[in-house]
């Protein structure tokens, strides 16, 4: 029983201690979530969603062990590259915030990802930012210059223990000019004096706002506690952003900290760091009018959390590929029991699961739970034990015409348990939605047509060309029409006597299909 309970802990890799560790919330069954969310000043790419899909697998997870979470995601609505894209677009940068915050959480919809349990704005926090600072100050670990308010690095012994960096190799000033006024030039700015036509609160140093650290030492302690239990974010908020936060919070609070920091990392594009400010990134609402957003998540979820992700399109296509085989194998199922529904009703739920059928299902299980435990491991998600209950659904499918009743009726009831699980897995990983597995089919088909450039219109044409190539025993022109489509990502597929597509992972194959074969 002591094996079975030490197997079953959920092991997280703490950056802190850059090894994995047993996952001991603080409150017994509950925890204390806080995600660094975004900037809003434009519409997110996909490293944001990286980061938003990685802690939403967490999250998931769990909801999914029974832990009552509190999760925080903040968004950050005041800031320089706020106000600097607010003078460029001529508008209020609070408005233009708040326009993109709006955006951002139409893509998390879209990506199914779970609202946090809290979500605040830097702007609706002023009091809680004001108030931290002055203990910081009154800690004797931040200091006033003509309004400026700076953090004192040196008052931290610790600086530096989470990113690895030596305090004499931080220089502020690797960008921008060093602030002689500063003490040390590794001191950062708590609170900035107001500058001529920027946004501005009151404080006890004059109007100003806040430094970018600040704002997440607030709000964390402000939602959960000074000391809570994981923080995460990506790799690139490791220094100075969470860095700076821990000096911060426990300067400000003697019991202040975080028991795991958790970061994703980055979303690379011809091996360089995606990024905004590199020109080289791909905005959500970009990749998913093209790609179904199931199909986004789950080439978000394709490598391990802390593990760069390579983006490309190909690897899109294998994730669409992916998904929608899964899909159709439900949709199949659903379409295979529909004619039993009231012979199962009528059983009363008598007939069991076949042996076979028990041992599918403790696969999939158990095979998830352990990747999902070892850290969160979704790298090669529904593979493995997840395909071969796909296979044993796929099998069973065409045999049950076929079965005596009593046969048939366990077997109805072994494939109704096994699409359960097979269902529990999706959504604990954040792929299923609320539309039927048809709908979702549905969308998916229009993206590929959409990425091929085609219409339904355009298919049923093609499709007709090939049966009158056919009939006329040019079987080569036949090849000929189903290979291009296969290269636009569309396959041909002969059933009984009609033709029907399905999305398939595009190929610059030339036909050996084999239409002659199969005339």
């Amino acid at each position: 029983m002591d094996m079975d309970a030490e197997k079953m802990k959920l092991k997280l890799y703490n950056t802190m201690t850059q090894q994995k560790e047993d996952f001991v919330p603080i409150t017994p069954g509950k925890v204390g979530l806080y995600v660094c969310g975004i900037t809003a000043y434009d519409f997110s790419h996909i490293g944001h969603a990286r980061a938003a899909v990685s802690f939403d697998v967490l999250y998931r997870y769990l909801k999914h062990l029974s832990y009552e979470v509190n999760f925080v995601r903040n968004f950050t609505d005041v800031d320089d590259k706020i106000i600097i894209r607010a003078n460029e677009s001529g508008e209020n940068p609070l408005e233009l915030s708040n326009r993109f915050c709006e955006e951002y959480l139409v893509d998390m919809g879209a990506l199914q990802c779970l609202l946090p349990t809290h979500q605040p704005r830097v702007s609706d926090h002023m009091d809680h930012i004001i108030t931290m600072i002055l203990k910081i100050i009154e800690k004797d670990c931040g200091y006033v210059v003509e309004g400026d308010v700076f953090f004192s690095v040196d008052k931290s012994p610790n600086y530096g223990k989470l990113s690895g960096q030596l305090l004499e190799h931080t220089r502020a000033g690797e960008r921008v000019a060093v602030d002689s006024r500063k003490r040390n030039p590794a001191d950062f700015a708590l609170w900035k004096a107001a500058k001529p036509d920027e946004p501005s609160w009151e404080s006890p140093w004059g109007p100003g706002r806040p430094g970018w650290h600040i704002e997440c030492s607030a709000m964390s302690a402000h939602y959960l506690s000074p000391r809570f239990d994981i923080h995460g974010g990506g790799a690139d908020l490791k220094f100075p952003h969470h860095e700076n936060e821990i000096a911060q919070t426990c300067a400000a609070c003697e019991d202040g900290g975080v028991n795991y920091w958790l970061h994703n990392g980055h979303v690379t594009i011809n091996n360089e760091k995606m990024a905004k400010s590199k020109k080289n990134f791909k905005t959500i609402r970009e990749i998913t009018e093209s790609y179904h957003p199931l199909a986004l998540r789950h080439f978000l979820m394709s490598a391990h959390y802390r593990s760069p992700l390579s983006f490309s399109a190909s690897q899109l296509d294998s994730s669409s590929d992916a998904l929608f085989y899964v899909y159709q194998t439900l949709q199949d199922l659903d379409d295979a029991l529909l004619p039993y529904r009231e012979a199962m009703a009528e059983d009363g739920g008598k007939a069991q699961r076949t042996a076979e059928a028990k041992d599918v299902i403790n696969k999939l299980k158990s095979e998830f739970e352990a990747k999902m435990l070892d850290d969160l491991n979704t790298a090669h998600i529904l593979t493995g034990a997840y395909q071969d209950a796909l296979k044993f659904i796929n099998a069973s499918i065409g045999k049950l015409k076929k079965m005596q009743k009593k046969q048939r009726l366990s077997m109805l009831v072994s494939l109704v348990e096994i699409e359960k699980a097979a269902r529990e897995v999706l959504d604990v990983l954040g792929l299923l939605t609320t539309l039927s597995y048809a709908e979702i089919l549905k969308e998916m088909k229009q993206k590929t047509l959409t990425r091929a450039g085609l219409s339904e219109e355009d298919i049923e044409q093609k499709i007709e060309e090939r049966i009158m190539a056919r009939q006329k025993k040019e079987f080569e022109k036949s090849d000929q029409i189903r290979a291009e489509l296969t290269v636009h990502g569309i396959a041909l597929m002969d059933i009984g006597k009609e033709t029907v597509w399905r999305p398939c992972f595009p190929s610059q194959a030339n036909s050996s299909d084999g239409d002659k074969s199969t005339s």
